[in-house]
């Protein structure tokens, strides 16, 4: 039946894991990849799957691009017996490679490479050679492979041909090229497909491990897994069966020492009284193959590189020489009779601890050369592909020294193996074979004792049927148990064997349940250390319940020393810099007391050190002052009295603030507000200390008129329409002649005066013919406009009494523009009545106001007397 390949490389992992038991990343080492199956593998078998997964799940596109075709036919490495496998789905798998690749970290151009890469080693096997009749030359029958090639990793076609065709040997300083004959160019050929096949898969094991490689340089628990292929016999055993075989012997070598040879050694050195039990030690194997200068590999490296015509047939009659005595080592020329009739004359036959393989020794020395020819090294250096570039460094060529064979390669890595394994703890995991169909459900019950005996499963399972389930030092038990004994906790003070002789006779082990060595304990039975082991956890929460309260109690106390100690130091801290402050202040205060008087003494002089802090001390004190009982508005007069040094500056500040509150002031001043100052300031020229009843209209602001548009008769509104009306106020009116008082209106408008009685306009007054405004210095609110009596339209001067006389006269007077020709006038007023006759106005101060014409034919006017100047 067609099958899978068995394991065709070893790996070693190593998984590093973080604290909590995950796992954060590793390291993976190879070993003995097959690569031989490249170019030849048993029959039934596939070489390698990623040649069939490219071509069954490589897209149309990307296998244009490679110029590969999906027949596998057309491929001369490929086997056409396996071209499917039952239960596999290699395009699948072919998407699941790509995708793993990208996870891992690899880019679009890596990936590429790596396709070209394989596609080339699956064409190398396409290029057929012939041989050049008469001559020992050859030539490659078909150039398309090969063109195809050299397109895919940018090479010249000549160059590649001429170094699968030809050989050149350099001889110091000498280069001598020889033509190869089809054979040895197929030979060439093959080892170039199987080295670039085995440098790509190197080179993705380093990839991989840059990506899963833990960076940080911390110390974690590692986990070591190897996974390497079995004991081996097939039909026609070779080199890779040898190499496989011995790999597994000196598996089993260690697998010997870490279980059966070590367990009975360490029964010995303890004193255990011990039963020994026989097993077969492969020793001797491993050094038939391994031993210097004796063993099958020093021979077969011996032969390789020894001058002359050496051959297969020649290292098997070297073999016969040297280890033809050896008891697990036979050939058709040394064995007897049954023997030889099972063996072929080109075989040898080793008794390995798995059984009898017979070996062909065909091709053993080609195998174990391995040799890429020098010329085709140089050319794969040229490549343009970048993974081919770094899989064939240019630095090789530099190194003269012949390579080691294939066999001390892998024996060298094997021994490190080896160290790595020694250094661990191992768990083994043992596969049987069921088989050797591959059918499920199905067990050869002979097959598997073989395997069962070959293993050495019957004698470990013996060895730990008659042992110890359990052992540990000493030390180590008490340490861990000494708790459950009152003798032995918490401290033993004796030897450690006398507290472990206490400790097990309190805990009641029977005699057949332990032995005590030179150094450790023996415990039989697992159910004896899981009794222990209860009795332990129980006893746990009570030593953990006296430590929990013991630390409890320490760690309060040394709490509440520290806080204590700590309180100290700040009471300590805190009192030094109060003394130290008050210390600073009473140093402070007594220099300033001496600076002050000091500087008093001096007040009178210049400035000097004596006295300048004491001026300072005057300057700052005045402005501190100051700024406290500065003025707070205009009105406002007072000011601070400054010492006699500060006179002048004294001045000039309050001129300053004096500046600054009016600015703020007219800053804050409305247009109508405006207004009302300036009549207020006209009032205040005309009337102030002047008139009585001054002071009383001073808080009280003037109006726009006293009487509304409204109120006015709208005939004599019609009238004086075009003389803007700038205010109106009721008035009396006093005849000339009688003195009969009348209501009557006073209209100010822009250019004239006008009095008016209800819808009649009585007289116009023009500004230009208004002499003089007379008023009283009494508290009346009479007052005379002079005009002329020339004027035919007027009669004579006008009496008039207002409420408002201050608002009123200087309404007018601004209007008028007759502010320097208001007189006030104490005593009595005399007005022209007509022509050439006048009348007079007597004020007298009385009591309350009184109007009325006297005696004497004048208007006698008296007035409460309000203000006296």
């Amino acid at each position: 039946p067609v099958s899978v390949p068995p394991e065709l490389q070893g790996k070693y992992m190593d998984i590093e894991f973080d604290f909590k038991g995950d796992p954060l990343g590793g390291v993976i080492n190879n070993y003995l990849l097959e690569k031989s199956r490249v170019v030849k593998r048993s029959r039934g078998e596939r070489n390698f799957h990623i040649f069939y997964q490219l071509l069954a799940g490589g897209s149309s596109k990307s296998l244009r691009n490679l110029k590969l075709d999906k027949d596998f036919t057309k491929y001369s490495y490929l086997t056409t017996e396996a071209i499917t496998l039952s239960g596999m789905d290699d395009a699948s798998n072919f998407k699941a490679v790509k995708e793993a690749m990208k996870v891992i970290g690899f880019r679009r151009q890596e990936v590429k490479s790596v396709m070209e890469a394989v596609t080339v080693v699956m064409k190398l096997g396409n290029i057929q050679l012939q041989a050049d009749s008469g001559t020992e030359r050859c030539y490659i029958k078909d150039g398309k492979a090969l063109a195809e090639i050299c397109d895919l990793i940018g090479l010249e076609q000549k160059i590649l041909e001429r170094a699968l065709c030809f050989r050149t040997v350099e001889a110091k300083s000498d280069k001598v090229s020889t033509s190869l004959n089809a054979a040895q160019a197929y030979f060439a050929r093959d080892a170039l497909a199987k080295n670039l096949y085995n440098r790509l898969f190197n080179w993705l094991i380093k990839r991989i491990n840059e990506s899963i490689q833990v960076k940080a340089q911390v110390e974690h628990k590692v986990m070591g897994v190897l996974d390497i292929y079995g004991f081996e016999i097939i039909e026609h055993n070779s080199f890779e069966q040898l190499v496989i075989n011995y790999c597994n012997e000196k598996l089993q070598q260690l697998f010997i020492e870490l279980t059966l040879k070590s367990e009975q050694e360490e029964y010995e050195s303890e004193g255990i009284a011990w039963e020994p039990v026989q097993y077969f030690d492969n020793k001797i194997i491993c050094d038939l193959v391994e031993e210097k200068h004796k063993g099958i590999i020093s021979i077969l490296d011996e032969e390789c590189l020894r001058p002359g015509d050496a051959t297969d047939l020649t290292f098997l009659e070297k073999l016969e020489e040297t280890v033809g005595k050896h008891p697990h080592f036979v050939t058709h020329k040394l064995g007897d009779q049954k023997t030889r009739k099972t063996l072929a004359r080109e075989e040898f036959r080793l008794l390995h601890y798995a059984g009898e393989v017979n070996y062909n020794v065909t091709g053993f020395l080609d195998k174990n050369n391995d040799l890429l020819f020098r010329n085709l090294k140089e050319v794969m250096c040229d490549s343009g592909n970048s993974i081919l570039n770094q899989c064939f460094e240019r630095s090789e060529l530099d190194d003269r020294k012949r390579p080691e064979t294939a066999a001390t390669q892998f024996k060298a890595s094997l021994a490190k193996l080896m160290e790595i394994l020694m250094s661990k703890d191992p768990s083994y995991v043992r596969c049987i074979k069921p088989n050797d169909s591959k059918q499920t459900g199905k067990f050869d019950e002979v097959l598997i004792r073989h395997q069962v005996k070959y293993l050495g499963l019957m004698e470990n399972l013996r060895v730990r049927r008659a042992g110890f389930a359990y052992r540990r030092k000493f030390e180590i038990f008490l340490q861990r148990y000494k708790s459950l004994c009152p003798e032995t906790w918490p401290n033993w003070k004796g030897r450690p064997s006398d507290g472990i002789a206490t400790l097990v006779k309190h805990l009641g082990y029977k005699p057949e349940e332990y032995k005590l060595g030179r150094t450790k304990i023996f415990i039989r039975f697992p159910k004896t250390l899981f009794a222990t082991e209860d009795a332990f956890e129980l006893q746990k929460h009570t030593i953990a319940t006296k430590i929990e309260a013991v630390w409890r109690g320490f760690h309060q106390r040394q709490k509440f020393l520290k806080q204590k100690g700590a309180a100290i130091g700040v009471q300590s801290w805190w009192r030094g810099i109060l003394g130290r402050r008050k210390a600073a202040r009473k140093r402070h205060a007594a220099n300033v007391i001496r600076r002050f008087v000091k500087g008093f003494i001096y007040r009178h002089k210049p400035r000097c050190p004596e006295n300048e802090y004491f001026l300072d001390y005057v300057r700052f004190s005045f402005l501190m002052k100051l700024k406290r009982n500065l003025p707070k508005n205009v009105l406002d007069k007072s000011w601070p009295v400054p010492p006699p040094a500060l006179s002048e500056a004294s001045e000039q500040l309050r001129h300053l603030h004096m500046q600054n509150m009016v600015q703020t002031y007219c800053k804050k001043i409305t247009l109508e507000w405006k207004q009302q100052l300036e009549q207020k300031v006209v009032a205040s020229e005309l009337f102030k200390d002047k008139k009585d009843n001054y002071p009383q209209s001073v808080p009280k602001l003037f109006v726009a008129s006293r009487i509304t548009s409204n109120e006015i008769n709208p005939k004599v509104l019609q009238v004086i329409e075009v003389d803007k009306i700038q205010y109106a106020v009721p008035v009396t009116k006093y005849d000339r002649k009688g003195y009969r008082a009348r209501t009557r209106q006073l209209v100010i408008a822009q250019s004239s005066a006008f009095i008016v009685e209800e819808a009649k306009l009585k007289q116009r007054i023009d500004y230009n013919n208004l002499r003089g405004i007379s008023v009283s210095s009494l508290s009346d609110g009479l007052f005379v406009l002079h005009v002329p009596c020339e004027d035919n339209k007027q009669k004579g001067d006008v009496v008039l009494q207002s409420d408002h006389v201050i608002e009123t006269l200087t309404k007018l007077a601004m209007t008028a523009d007759k502010v320097n020709n208001i007189n006030i006038i104490q005593g009595s007023i005399k007005f022209t009545v007509g022509q050439g006759k006048e009348g007079i106005i007597d004020f007298t101060s009385g009591s309350e106001l009184i109007i009325s014409k006297a005696k004497n034919g004048h208007l006698s006017v008296v007035a409460p007397r309000l203000n006296s100047r």
